[in-house]
């Protein structure tokens, strides 16, 4: 079976573009993406009404599918071998099962599909071996809508109590955080939701309230 078939068009195209990065990668032009304000796991800054389900949904999905563990130009062109690996893998089945390759893109949204969380098992190690260089260095201002444990000590209005949230590379911060509503107190080992910050505080809202109230 060639890679250049009609069939396999979705994954000569996938590898084609791998090979494109991994030459952008050498000559240095991935840096203009990997240190870009740009977060790609989707952390911005947001108002007290986003809905904090929603929040644990999206940081579930970027943890399975391995965002933010490792350079994005490094996911992305891991992805895309693991894409065309069982993309042609599958039409490769599918000709020997049945006599005939699927048909493209059925093929392609499989291949998708399939490629997404194994990509996000082969970054975990990846994340481990690569260095940590500049590309890992993040604005404080990507850790507001994240999840953080209180660490020690009770989080009172006008008493901060340190916290640990980690950035979208993996990398511990250490943080001091009140409570988003002043009459609430939170206790250490509480698992709570970064939704803004003033200065050196971050104000943060426990994970276990439906909806975030307004900050004014």
């Amino acid at each position: 079976m060639s890679l250049f078939a009609d069939h396999n068009l979705p994954f000569a195209v996938a590898l084609g573009i791998m090979v494109l990065l991994a030459v952008a990668q050498f000559l240095g032009v991935s840096d203009m993406l990997d240190g870009t304000d740009t977060d790609v796991d989707l952390d911005v800054d947001f108002d007290a009404d986003t809905d904090v389900a929603s929040v644990g949904a999206v940081d579930g999905l970027m943890s399975l599918i391995g965002l933010g563990r490792v350079p994005f130009t490094i996911w992305l062109a891991s992805f895309l071998f693991i894409f065309a690996g069982i993309g042609v893998g599958t039409q490769m089945f599918a000709e020997n099962l049945t006599g005939s390759p699927l048909y493209v893109w059925l093929a392609a949204l499989i291949a998708g599909g399939a490629a997404l969380p194994v990509n996000g098992i082969v970054v975990r190690p990846l994340a481990a071996i690569l260095p940590q260089d500049e590309t890992t260095a993040v604005s404080v201002n990507t850790l507001v809508g994240r999840r953080a444990k209180i660490l020690d000590g009770t989080a009172r209005a006008a008493s901060p109590a340190r916290a640990r949230v980690r950035d979208y590379h993996g990398q511990a911060h250490n943080v001091m955080v009140e409570p988003h509503d002043q009459t609430e107190t939170l206790q250490a080992g509480e698992t709570v939701l970064l939704v803004r910050r003033e200065g050196g505080t971050f104000f943060a809202s426990r994970l276990d309230e439906p909806r975030l109230a307004p900050t004014d």
